[in-house]
């Protein structure tokens, strides 16, 4: 018998756009798309009724676990082609230069220089 799935953990709105590195205009136009496409669903946080909390959808949940696995399934391939101590190494180089601070997608000219 599978395993039950776990809880979906519910995310309050706010600080999402900061958290993914986009204004709070664009973070909620993307949830509303996500949300009219059935992907996740805006609930009131019953602690504060003013607060909205966001919870992905079975449609949700599961195009982020197959996307997981095709993810999955190229790493393989790539670790095959490439080797595993040359995977590692690409892996740790693009962490180096992504660094921890995340940077804008939504700024203007952000792959311009400016």
């Amino acid at each position: 018998m599978p395993a039950a799935p776990a809880p979906r953990r519910r995310v309050p709105t706010r600080g999402l756009g900061r958290r993914l590195g986009v204004t709070k205009q664009a973070a909620a136009k993307h949830v509303d798309a996500l949300e009219r496409l059935g992907y996740l669903r805006r609930a009131t946080d019953p602690d504060d009724a003013r607060r909205k909390l966001l919870q992905l959808t079975d449609r949700g949940a599961d195009s982020l676990a197959r996307s997981a696995r095709i993810f999955d399934e190229l790493r393989a391939e790539w670790a095959q082609a490439l080797g595993s101590e040359r995977l590692a190494a690409l892996e740790a180089d693009l962490r180096t230069m992504t660094g921890t601070t995340p940077f804008r997608l939504d700024t203007p000219g952000w792959f311009g220089g400016g």
